[in-house]
Parts: structure tokens; C-alpha cells; sequence
């Protein structure tokens, strides 16, 4: 059986980051013209301004990607997370989440944030098992995302 290994994001991985996002979004929800824009160029809307993008892969084959994306307050915002469907409920998701919160440990980061939606109850309770917390209703800010009516943030 292969093994799970992460590296970080490479040229040539921009069309793998887009259909593992594309597949999860379109399954649950409608494609949002802010995915569009970050999915289809995601070195000038995640890696120029300062983010991460975590690749997980079973031998040559990417089936799972996160990103990091800088935030004003210096923490980041983790996003575009994604496992490839006939990968789900390996763990895989847990691996990948906990391989990128300590790539965000080592890039500094004293805070994680990220929204969701209650849809994904599977993804909140990997969230829940690596330190998220849901936001207090009083900090909750209105999200880019029409879906994102969860949101949760982790002190590092």
C-alpha cells in the first residue's frame, strides 16, 4: 500500500489544486467567482502574497491539498482544503490538516482562522479533533463566501 507523504505546492500543481477543490465545491455546493479567481492562479493569490500551499500525495499522484493564506492580523486563513473522494475516510484529511497547521507553526503563526459550512460535518469534526473552536457569535465577520456559515480559529 502506499504511503501518504506532503511537500509543498510545485509548478505543475496548479491543475491537480483546482480539480480537487472544484470536485468537493461542485459536490456540495455552487462554484463562487472568489474560487475561480484563487483556484485558476493560485501562486498570485496564495504564494505571492506570503501563503502556503500543502500538497498530500500517494506516490506521484496529489489526492489532497490545503493553503495557507496570510491574514492582517499575521495569522493565516486555512483554505481551499480538499481530499480526492475516493480517498475520504482514510484519515487523510486529519494528516494533511495537522501537517499543515505545523507548516504554519514553523511559518510563525500565533493563529489559524478558516470558515466552513455545516454541510461538512465530517471536515468540522477534523477541525474540532486538531484545537478549532467555533468563533463567538460576536466575532463572527461577514465571509467573501456565500456557503460559509461556520466559522473557527486555533491559537498556535
Amino acid at each position: 500500500m502506499e504511503h501518504l507523504t506532503f511537500r509543498p505546492f510545485e509548478a505543475g500543481d496548479e491543475t491537480a489544486f483546482r480539480e480537487l477543490n472544484e470536485a468537493w465545491i461542485k459536490q456540495y455546493f455552487a462554484m463562487e467567482a472568489k474560487d475561480s479567481k484563487v483556484l485558476n492562479d493560485p501562486v498570485e493569490y496564495i504564494l505571492r502574497p506570503g501563503g502556503e500551499i500543502v500538497m498530500a500525495m500517494l506516490g506521484d499522484r496529489a489526492v489532497g491539498c490545503c493553503a495557507l493564506l496570510p491574514m492582517v492580523d499575521g495569522g493565516f486563513e486555512v483554505a481551499k482544503m480538499a481530499v480526492a473522494e475516493e480517498c475520504r475516510g482514510r484519515g487523510f484529511g486529519k494528516k494533511l490538516l495537522a501537517n499543515v497547521v505545523e507548516c504554519a507553526r514553523q511559518m510563525g503563526a500565533k493563529r489559524l482562522y478558516l470558515e466552513t459550512n455545516k454541510k461538512l460535518s465530517n471536515a468540522i469534526h477534523v477541525y474540532e479533533s486538531q484545537g478549532f473552536t467555533h468563533l463567538p457569535p460576536e466575532r463572527v465577520q461577514r465571509s467573501p463566501y456565500a456557503r460559509a456559515d461556520v466559522q473557527m480559529e486555533m491559537f498556535l
